[in-house]
């Protein structure tokens, strides 16, 4: 199977954050010196068979906060008819929409995400806020929903006792697995993080996901990071993702 099982040996580090000495970074180096890379539009089958030119943009996107809703809200009011296919019908019928427990999300249309273009659409093919971006001179993460632009990567917080009465928010960065996306994660039908077709990288995550890292983590935090990855690479008892092609 080309998808490895979980449960392999990980190595992790934790810092400090350069910026915060209240936050502490716990980060997979094994999953960011790993070579995976999106493969959408490129073999990708998409996570259900029955929308496999989807990719993972089925089932809309739930926002993080308000603030990530209304600067998706602001990117949606720039789009035109040409850089998006659903702009009609997401002008009359409403780009959003609210899930069973109530919370805000993009609008599931036709088996995607509402501002998913299909593969035969003259503005182009997949993201609309996406390809926004990049007609525009922005940077992906800066015009779409929260969970879009950090999937694959997965940021946890959770508060830890330091044991004398002080706390510290510690902060894990690493691999956003099937489990993840709850109890149906296990029923997907494709998935990439753990998959090595879409391990095929030239370069490891950290490079690669640098402007999205350091969102994240803010520019002290990633630079820390890198130098622990690089670390990492160049040791000798490293453990590699067993997606990866041996290298």
């Amino acid at each position: 199977m080309p998808e490895v099982e979980l449960g392999f040996p990980r190595t992790y580090v934790e810092f400090t954050n350069p910026a915060d000495p209240d936050e502490v970074f716990r980060c997979d180096l094994t999953w960011l010196t790993s070579r995976w890379t999106c493969i959408f539009g490129q073999g990708c089958p998409g996570i259900y068979a029955t929308s496999p030119e989807a990719g993972c943009c089925t089932l809309g996107a739930h926002f993080s906060d308000d603030d990530d809703a209304e600067r998706t809200r602001l990117v949606m009011e720039q789009l035109t008819p040409a850089q998006w296919e659903n702009h009609d019908e997401g002008h009359r019928g409403g780009w959003t929409e609210t899930d069973d427990e109530g919370d805000l999300k993009t609008r599931a249309y036709r088996g995607a995400c509402i501002f998913h273009n299909s593969r035969d659409f003259a503005g182009g093919y997949g993201c609309a806020l996406h390809g926004y971006a990049l007609d525009h001179g922005l940077k992906p993460h800066t015009t779409k929903p929260d969970v879009c632009w950090q999937l694959p990567l997965r940021r946890q917080f959770r508060d830890v006792d330091r044991g004398d009465g002080t706390t510290y928010t510690e902060t894990q960065i690493g691999e956003y697995t099937r489990p993840g996306w709850g109890p149906g994660g296990a029923d997907l039908d494709w998935y990439c993080s753990s998959n090595t077709e879409a391990h095929i990288a030239p370069e490891p995550v950290y490079v690669t996901n640098r402007d999205e890292l350091t969102a994240l983590m803010g520019e002290a935090g990633y630079a820390e990071l890198a130098r622990y990855c690089r670390q990492h690479e160049q040791g000798g008892a490293n453990t590699p993702h067993p997606a990866d092609p041996l290298r």
